[in-house]
């Protein structure tokens, strides 16, 4: 039996014990979990900070530090989005239609667990304690696949939370973590289909698309953010400004920082030198221009066509110039990552069609694409951010978790 049948068969196990636990009892142990995250942070802090010194000796980034980084605030953070989930209802369980048909059969279609789910995701280890808890209240086993950066902060945070569910007597391979971080391993992982479920990938458009090559499990796509303003002719040009500057700068790190300029011609003039200006207040920004939009910098770069369709994940963005917001949507359909899209504008009529128009999970008006994530969006904690269109959309949150049953009862009947 490999390392990967090994922790297969003990999720599968243990996700059959979860089906016993009410709700009480599973929101009881959520919060005994947020506690113990904060009772244990010098012991998180002390695992970060040895992935910490090892990322840097290997020349990580700065920007990607951050994603790796775990702070004080930052558990006390994690800890009161799993105190969230905690307060959210559950929905195992839940009727989501009952009715008699004309056989006289009662028909009751209920939320049930997925079962085993399994995650692999890069580098940011408060993802390890958001999946566990949405498992957790759903019913489901899991089987976490960090990546090697973050590999002591993921241990520290998974012992944390197995001794409070052995401590609770229960089965602790509800949550477990892959510590052996090879792209063999992974991939077996992406082909456990006797055990797993359901597969999430996590990270850069590298590895979502390596997992949509090779699973066999089927998988949900989540996360990578080309992520889009348009700043439309009626805009208030003070609000745009203060958005991007907001979107591209705050956290450019995650999925849902602005990686796209578009701008309407008549005001473009106008408003990129100003906007130059101020966003290098905050943090220069690296310009990377289309043609027409170009000699409006002081110190922008051609954009290649690369450039368009890339998640920088750094202080860069690409810059297109457009004549309407219907040669804007065109324009943000053909290099959208369906992740956050975001229209700044005063015509309620322009809003109105970039809302319907553009094919994004999250579609924006005078907003920041920032606020895409589960917690602000009152899920809690979030397992990923759906990019597709089965089954779940958007930030991840209990529902998505789940599927359903039908129960059927009856009388004796038999069709004829």
């Amino acid at each position: 039996m490999t390392y990967i049948d090994n922790l297969g068969k003990n999720a599968k196990a243990a996700s059959q014990t979860l089906l016993g636990l009410g709700s009480s009892e599973k929101n009881n142990i959520l919060r005994q979990v947020a506690q113990a995250l904060i009772v244990q942070t010098d012991y998180i802090l002390s695992e970060n900070d040895r992935d910490l010194k090892a990322a840097k000796e290997n020349g990580i980034s700065d920007i990607m530090l951050d994603r790796l980084r775990l702070t004080e605030e930052r558990i006390k953070g994690v800890a009161e989005g799993v105190n969230q989930v905690a307060d959210l209802q559950d929905p195992i369980g839940q009727v989501v239609r009952g009715y008699t048909n004309l056989d006289g059969l009662k028909i009751v279609q209920k939320r049930v667990p997925l079962g085993v789910i399994a995650m692999i995701f890069e580098s940011r280890p408060n993802v390890t304690v958001d999946a566990f808890s949405l498992a957790f209240k759903t019913g489901n086993a899991i089987i976490l696949r960090g990546g090697r950066d973050a590999i002591h902060s993921n241990t520290a945070l998974v012992s944390v939370i197995r001794k409070v569910l052995a401590t609770s007597g229960i089965n602790a391979d509800v949550v477990q973590l892959v510590e052996d971080t090879s792209h063999t391993v992974a991939e077996e992982l992406m082909q456990a289909v006797d055990y797993v479920d359901v597969l999430i990938p996590r990270g850069g458009a590298r590895l979502i698309q390596t997992v949509k090559e090779k699973s066999k499990v089927p998988i949900i796509e989540t996360g990578v953010g080309n992520c889009h303003i348009y700043v439309d002719d009626s805009a208030d040009l003070d609000m745009a400004i203060n958005i991007v500057i907001n979107a591209k700068t705050q956290r450019p790190s995650v999925c849902n920082s602005a990686e796209s300029l578009v701008v309407h011609a008549k005001i473009a003039e106008q408003f990129l030198p100003k906007l130059e200006e101020e966003i290098s207040k905050v943090h220069p920004i690296e310009f990377r221009a289309d043609q027409e939009s170009l000699k409006l910098f002081k110190n922008a770069v051609p954009a290649t066509e690369e450039d368009f369709n890339t998640e920088f994940l750094d202080y860069i963005m690409s810059v297109k110039l457009v004549t309407s917001v219907d040669q804007a949507i065109d324009w943000i359909n053909r290099h959208t990552t369906h992740h956050s899209e975001a229209i700044i504008t005063q015509n309620i009529t322009h809003a109105e069609s970039f809302q319907d128009q553009v094919d994004a999970a999250a579609v924006y008006v005078n907003v920041s694409t920032r606020f895409t994530d589960g917690f602000v969006f009152g899920l809690g904690a979030e397992i990923g951010i759906s990019t597709q269109k089965m089954h779940a959309r958007g930030p991840m949150g209990l529902e998505a978790l789940t599927s359903t049953k039908f129960y059927i009862n009856g009388q004796g009947q038999v069709r004829q």
